[in-house]
């Protein structure tokens, strides 16, 4: 079961924010929060808070214990950007860009993802069986 949360229009600047997703992103529910607790950046706060949502949400929501729960992606989108224009020498002005971004955080269970894993090992070590299977037996070597 996946739980996705999201927060939107963020005034937090996407470049900045992406550095502290790409850090919890495949962690454990636990190791990413502690992460996140002592990163000293405004993004990390914000995305320790989507964090704690999408961990309530698979938690009352979906029935889901927190202990499996693995971060299977974390996304920094670019949001709208404000505009404004600062006035410049000689009549001209230069713009200010003022970048917002929506943060979304992706969990799954953790006992899921074994499943899936041994599900493909099965199903490799199936197919590695067949083929020796079908393959002409080894000729007994004849001494004389």
């Amino acid at each position: 079961m996946e739980v996705k949360s999201t927060t939107k229009y963020v005034r937090l600047s996407p470049k900045k924010a992406r550095d502290v997703a790409r850090e919890i992103q495949g962690l454990p529910v636990s190791s990413a929060l502690d992460i996140l607790t002592f990163t000293p950046k405004k993004s990390a706060f914000l995305i320790g808070k989507t964090l704690k949502t999408a961990i309530a949400d698979a938690e009352n929501n979906f029935s889901l214990d927190t202990s499996t729960l693995v971060i299977k992606e974390a996304v920094i989108g670019a949001a709208p950007t404000q505009r404004r224009f600062k006035p410049r020498a000689k009549g001209s002005a230069g713009p200010i860009l003022r970048r917002s971004s929506h943060i979304s955080i992706t969990l799954v269970g953790s006992a899921q993802e074994k499943k899936k894993k041994v599900a493909r090992k099965t199903a490799t070590a199936k197919i590695a069986t067949a083929t020796a299977e079908d393959a002409p037996a080894p000729a007994a070597e004849e001494q004389a």
